[in-house]
């Protein structure tokens, strides 16, 4: 949310996502299309049978159950949890979202968007879920803005994936920061509406507390261009979630553009987002989690992308805090 993040084939995130953008730009979203891709899974199909093979086909409403289908928003800009790749989404959250729809017996549909109006539109019915690297927090889940104000009916989260923000600078570290709280009197970029953006306006009062200067916040609307604001020098570092900012620094240039400094801070868990008014779904959705958990396809996958330091032992419902 938190948790991205990256909104370019690299970031890494822990997309907590404002609520209170979210709400506001999710309005936009709805006019908007993104690409559309299976998430590579086939988890049968609805028809003749197949999909009452699979042992959690039962725990879906029986809509989903017909449709043989779940409607996923996702933002496919944080590799490696989600990005686009030869014209379909992959990452960790299609690869789990695969792994689940074969317990449940249906295919995972991801329409790739704006990330601050997924839960808008999921409420408004155009996704049956939102997986996207999103933050589960008490906010999200209540419908309120980082001051507490009420802006919608918030939605439920299955937990499935832990992650916290990090730091990351250009190679080299030229500035000599090591830390979220090296940042103070410096410029810092980031994406709008995350966790992570949170997290910088949070420590730049800390700053202002005590005694130093304010951190100048640079907000983008995607990741990419936060990356190049530090890439460039406009900005001494970006903040990201954790396996995207790793991910970012392994990958971008060959590994020559950027490196993580510090420790993650603030983990939390991402949590599969679920309209508040579909518990049948929430209920069956938890099942599979701790399904591909118990049988060790949740490890391969994390395995696979190098993603192990954010496992669950267990789903858990609505686990923000």
């Amino acid at each position: 949310m938190t948790a991205r993040s990256t909104r370019s084939k690299t970031a890494t995130r822990t997309r907590l996502a404002a609520v209170g953008s979210l709400a506001v730009a999710g309005a936009l979203l709805l006019t908007a299309c993104g690409d559309q891709t299976d998430s590579g899974g086939d988890g049968g199909s609805s028809e003749s049978g197949k999909a009452n093979a699979a042992p959690l086909f039962s725990k879906l409403p029986k809509k989903i159950q017909d449709a043989g289908v779940i409607k996923v928003g996702t933002n496919a800009e944080y590799a490696p949890m989600e990005y686009q790749e030869g014209g379909k989404i992959v990452g960790v959250d299609p690869d789990i979202a695969a792994a689940l729809g074969e317990k449940l017996g249906v295919t995972f549909q991801f329409t790739s968007g704006s990330f601050d109006g997924l839960i808008t539109s999921l409420n408004s019915g155009r996704y049956d879920v939102a997986i996207s690297s999103i933050t589960d927090t008490p906010a999200r889940q209540n419908g309120l803005d980082e001051k507490g104000k009420k802006l919608g009916p918030g939605v439920d989260f299955v937990d499935y994936f832990k992650a916290g923000t990090a730091v990351y600078v250009a190679k080299g570290n030229p500035k000599k920061i090591n830390s979220i709280e090296d940042l103070c009197g410096q410029t810092a970029a980031v994406q709008r509406g995350t966790t992570y953006e949170q997290a910088l306006q949070k420590q730049s009062k800390t700053c202002t507390d005590g005694g130093k200067k304010k951190i100048t916040i640079e907000s983008f609307d995607n990741d990419t261009e936060a990356q190049t604001r530090v890439k460039s020098g406009g900005a001494v570092a970006g903040v990201n979630d954790y396996p995207v900012a790793v991910d970012l620094a392994r990958k971008a240039d060959g590994g020559n553009a950027f490196q993580v400094v510090g420790e993650q801070v603030d983990a939390g868990p991402f949590g599969i987002a679920v309209n508040k008014d579909n518990k049948e779904l929430t209920s069956a959705l938890e099942a599979a989690v701790n399904a591909i958990i118990e049988d060790g396809t949740y490890k391969k996958i994390l395995d696979k992308w190098g993603a192990q330091s954010g496992s669950l032992d267990k789903a858990a419902v609505n686990g923000g805090k």
